[in-house]
């Protein structure tokens, strides 16, 4: 079994930034895509940003320019640099990750529990 193990969240002002951290533990295990998603409150989920093992990005145009993913695979680990943050950003962040149990090459999805980013002054 994958556990993925968020950190990071919190309060912050509008314009300022926070790091998230997604580490995923196991045996055995391979991780391919990883990905952040965010439900705000009376919205559905959404995806913020994604990432490959061989680092292509992919990100929402709400997030564009502000937010940064990146990951380190020796570690199992996605970060989520979220700089010039806005109350619109204000929500729960989800990890996500396709994850094969070795020796399968089958992917299923695992899911963080989540961490809550609020923007505010």
């Amino acid at each position: 079994q994958v556990q993925l193990v968020e950190s990071g969240g919190g309060l912050v002002q509008p314009g300022g930034s926070l790091t998230l951290s997604c580490a995923a533990s196991g045996s055995n295990f391979r991780v391919y895509v990883m990905g952040w998603y965010r439900q705000a409150p009376g919205k559905q989920r959404e995806l913020v940003a994604s990432i490959t093992r061989g680092s292509t990005t992919n990100y929402a145009d709400s997030v564009k320019g502000r937010f940064t993913t990146s990951r380190d695979n020796a570690k199992n680990t996605v970060y989520l640099q979220m700089n010039s943050l806005k109350p619109e950003d204000t929500a729960v962040y989800y990890c996500n990750a396709a994850v094969a149990l070795l020796p399968s090459t089958t992917q299923n999805a695992y899911w963080g529990q989540g961490t809550q980013v609020t923007v505010s002054s």
